[in-house]
């Protein structure tokens, strides 16, 4: 399974644990208030606020508290949100990109850099780990009683790069320049991503013991569980043991 995949699969598993769906939720309507103050409210001229949309329908978010998020755009929370990212190093060089959207930048690089040190990381400068990670527009689409080929020729014809089918999900990768292509694309088959987003993808994976591995994923689990952090991409390979594990 490759990463992007591994990475949708890990994140389906995360959206069935009640526990995980709230926190899923809260990050979901950060994104809806940034998507509408930068690009408006109207989701058919805004692609952002429209993926946003669609990933909320993708968690099962409620269409009232999808609506709440969007009535709620204009005030003052979401005026002051700022998007921030940081970047560092875990355990056995284990690189990791931290998406983060804040109203108090001063609290977020202090608990993120609280993380780090607490578990013997490096918080290094912004622009340090670009070069390992390549943005990748990835989708997220139930099989459904899609025809495998079918599909796969109109995803090539939307502008894929990868298509790959786990646990009756498609999983679509498109260059990030083609993500609004791919979008439109889906929309014109009438089908709706669970997911839609754009992605950091590792260029290189380092693989570690599962011991090992998983203490890395509980550091990474303790920066997701920031309420101020939004993603949290990284270079470990995860092993099919540990995915059976999640």
């Amino acid at each position: 399974m490759s990463g992007h995949n591994k990475w949708s699969t890990i994140k389906r598993k995360k959206g069935a644990n009640d526990a995980k769906r709230s926190k899923i939720f809260s990050k979901i309507i950060k994104e809806i208030k940034i998507a509408i103050r930068e690009g408006g409210d109207d989701p058919e001229g805004n692609p952002r606020l429209r993926m946003a949309v669609a990933n909320a329908k993708g968690a099962s978010m409620p269409k009232d508290n999808i609506q709440r998020a969007i009535n709620q755009s204009k005030d003052k929370d979401a005026a002051s949100f700022i998007e921030t990212t940081y970047e560092g190093y875990l355990g056995h060089g284990i690189a990791v990109y931290i998406e983060c959207t804040t109203d108090n930048l001063q609290r977020t690089i202090s608990n993120i850099r609280a993380v780090f040190n607490k578990f013997h990381g490096n918080l290094g400068t912004n622009g340090s780990l670009s070069f390992l990670f390549e943005r990748k527009g990835i989708f997220s689409v139930p099989k459904g009683e899609l025809d495998e080929e079918d599909f796969e020729l109109e995803m090539i014809d939307g502008g894929a790069e990868d298509i790959s089918l786990e646990d009756n999900f498609f999983t679509v990768t498109t260059a990030m320049e083609d993500f609004g292509l791919m979008m439109k694309k889906l929309e014109e088959m009438g089908l709706e991503p669970e997911s839609a987003e754009l992605q950091r993808i590792p260029n290189d994976t380092i693989t570690l013991g599962d011991e090992d591995a998983r203490k890395i994923l509980k550091v990474i689990e303790l920066f997701e569980e920031d309420d101020d952090v939004q993603n949290v991409f990284h270079n470990l390979e995860i092993s099919d043991t540990i995915m059976a594990e999640m």
